[in-house]
């Protein structure tokens, strides 16, 4: 069902993007809109793993440098049936921890300092397998390519405002209809970034339950994770993070102090998560 739910999203959004080149251009709007998008899908395929990791301060270590982290991904890599990630250190009293890259066999798990001390190593295996549930499912690759089309949309909304506020419209005869330019601007330079956000975040919320159960399923313990949420919640708001807010849909819990709540949140509500998983160790037991 989150799957389904994902693809509808990624096609609404894809629309969104087409729309407001037809709007723009017409026919030619919609192949010039097309092509930014595959040029934005094209370079945050290649490079948003890099530039996560940079953005958040995560550092790769040897499984000389930390055996104990090295055993966990390895064991919990291994249940999810997909290559080890690279392994990466984010030095940070918040306890917390994301994965990036574009496909399983390209892919890092990065952890914070605060969370080896606050979880047990059941629960931080909990959260690995959360996280390597995104890389299985190919999360960081689904989130790139909404991010991609979301920033496309938004780029080319904001050229049309400054064009249509100098050039004096929106390129087409308006008219027939004196108020046809104003319209036009508030759908593209307004409407449509706002709606484009909206509908990424909402794949990221989707996504996130998707991790949760996928992860819960791979350990064999989502108790674990269940109890890792709820300590994760308390802990980052203790401690937020000081990281760039455009990697921080990519961590297993909100790291920035007074996240907002429902459409504009990129997590979904700890409860609702910890209480789905409770009840599929209530199922499963």
């Amino acid at each position: 069902m989150s799957g389904l739910k994902t693809f509808f999203l990624l096609m609404v959004l894809t629309g969104m993007l087409l729309l407001v080149g037809a709007l723009i251009g017409g026919t030619g709007g919609v192949i010039v809109a097309l092509v930014f998008s595959l040029l934005m899908n094209f370079a945050a395929y290649w490079w948003s793993d890099k530039l996560a990791l940079a953005m958040a301060g995560a550092k790769e270590v040897s499984a000389e440098q930390d055996p104990e982290l090295h055993r966990i991904i390895e064991d919990q890599a291994r249940l999810a049936q997909i290559p080890k990630p690279r392994v990466c250190t984010v030095q940070s009293d918040s306890p917390n921890a994301f994965a990036t890259g574009r496909d399983p066999k390209h892919a890092a798990v990065a952890v914070t300092s605060g969370i080896r001390r606050l979880l047990t190593r059941d629960e931080l295996s909990g959260v690995i397998a959360h996280e390597l549930g995104h890389i299985g499912n190919r999360d960081t690759l689904i989130m790139t390519v909404a991010a991609a089309i979301a920033g496309a949309i938004t780029w080319i909304a904001f050229m049309a405002r400054w064009s249509m506020m100098f050039g004096g419209g929106s390129g087409r005869d308006n008219r027939q209809s004196p108020y046809a330019g104003i319209i036009a601007l508030l759908v593209i330079g307004i409407v449509m970034p706002l709606a484009a956000m909206l509908v990424r975040l909402a794949i990221s919320r989707t996504r996130e339950y998707q991790a949760d159960a996928t992860g819960a399923r791979t350990s064999g313990q989502p108790w674990a994770l269940a109890d890792a949420l709820e300590k994760l919640e308390k802990g980052t708001a203790r401690h937020p993070m000081k990281v760039n807010e455009g990697v921080s849909h990519l961590f297993i819990v909100n790291p920035l102090k007074g996240g907002v709540a429902g459409l504009f949140s990129t997590h979904p509500p700890i409860q609702e998560r910890v209480r789905r998983l409770r009840n599929l160790y209530s199922f499963h037991s």
